[in-house]
């Protein structure tokens, strides 16, 4: 495997010039079908090369175990065998399961890893995307759902209830590797750095001058770079919206995400952003909470004590409605160009 490192400075050799004030230096790889960067907070970038290469093929890694796009991952593995025998599972694999798990009952199922099935008759998952019929939405849905999975964390075994049975690591796999990166950063004493695999992020202590980082919330409509922006100060973060993969039919968006329950694609928001403490975390809860729709996300996050949110609906006549979480009043900012084409409501 070959690991490309892009840097964004002209030159990484040490120089003979005084040493300049702290900068973000972004370091960036092409993995899990996206780009992922590194940006570390320092004065000499070429003294942290070596610890963001590190941390850029951590995430090649982590791809190798859980991708759904090669015949070779663990993942891969287990859709191949565990529809007739019980299958051991790696234990950074089994980790992801479990996490997989509790937000799959936390959500009442609207977060399942076992939606793979449907993700590939929609297209979303290989081949041409397409709208499939309501009797092929139908057979496939017998092979999908939480209790088609016989998963048994202490033994770190899987086996699927029927041979039709896949899963699809996707909702949750890309937090997991970005948590991943992170623990290597901590513990080579990296304070100040920000780690972004397509959205799913972890911010460690500050960026250059600044009190932790912020992080944009992405305008749907494209017309402007965010909605607006949280403050982040070693925490995660990542958002589920339909704005970049769909399919156009007979004048209506079908939008990437799928509800694993009717097997059509989740209606009614926009997007959801969750902040957490782990990257992980907000990656497997941000699929549940865009498919249980506004009101339902808002209750279930307000329930809670480890997760926050910012939904985005969209308003009656154009524009959005964005609902932000009493957590993150102080935090979150409008983009003063994008007032006028929203209502900004808390909860």
């Amino acid at each position: 495997m070959i690991l490309h490192l892009f840097l964004a400075t002209a030159a990484v050799a040490a120089s003979a010039a005084p040493i300049a004030p702290s900068r973000a230096i972004p370091f960036r790889t092409q993995t899990m079908g996206t780009w992922a960067t590194v940006t570390l907070v320092t004065a000499d970038s070429s003294a942290v090369a070596d610890l963001a290469y590190r941390g850029l093929l951590e995430l090649h890694r982590v791809d190798s175990l859980m991708s759904n796009w090669t015949q070779t991952s663990e993942v891969a593995r287990i859709n191949r065998n565990a529809g007739t025998r019980d299958v051991n599972v790696h234990f950074e694999v089994a980790l992801v399961l479990a996490e997989a798990a509790r937000v799959t009952r936390d959500t009442g199922g609207a977060m399942d890893i076992t939606v793979e099935p449907l993700v590939r008759l929609w297209g979303f998952l290989g081949g041409k995307k397409r709208i499939p019929t309501q009797d092929e939405i139908t057979r496939t849905l017998a092979s999908v759902g939480p209790d088609k999975v016989r998963f048994d964390a202490a033994r770190r075994s899987i086996r699927f209830a029927t041979p039709g049975t896949k899963i699809d690591l996707g909702g949750i796999a890309k937090g997991y590797g970005v948590d991943c990166v992170a623990s290597i950063l901590r513990e080579a004493g990296a304070k100040d750095a920000l780690i972004d695999l397509s959205g799913n992020m972890v911010a460690l202590g500050n960026a250059p001058d600044k009190g932790g980082w912020s992080v944009g919330v992405r305008d749907p409509s494209g017309q402007h770079p965010y909605l607006g922006t949280i403050r982040l100060h070693d925490e995660a973060i990542s958002t589920s919206g339909n704005y970049e993969q769909f399919v156009d039919a007979d004048g209506k968006r079908y939008g990437h995400i799928i509800d694993p329950r009717t097997g059509w694609p989740a209606e009614g928001l926009v997007s959801v952003t969750v902040v957490a403490a782990h990257a992980v975390q907000c990656d497997a809860w941000d699929t549940g909470l865009f498919v249980l729709g506004s009101e339902k996300a808002r209750a279930l996050a307000k329930s809670r004590e480890d997760i926050s949110i910012v939904v985005v609906e969209p308003r009656s006549g154009g524009g959005y409605v964005v609902w932000v979480e009493e957590s993150l009043r102080s935090r979150f900012k409008i983009e003063s160009e994008v007032v006028s084409t929203l209502t900004l409501r808390y909860f």
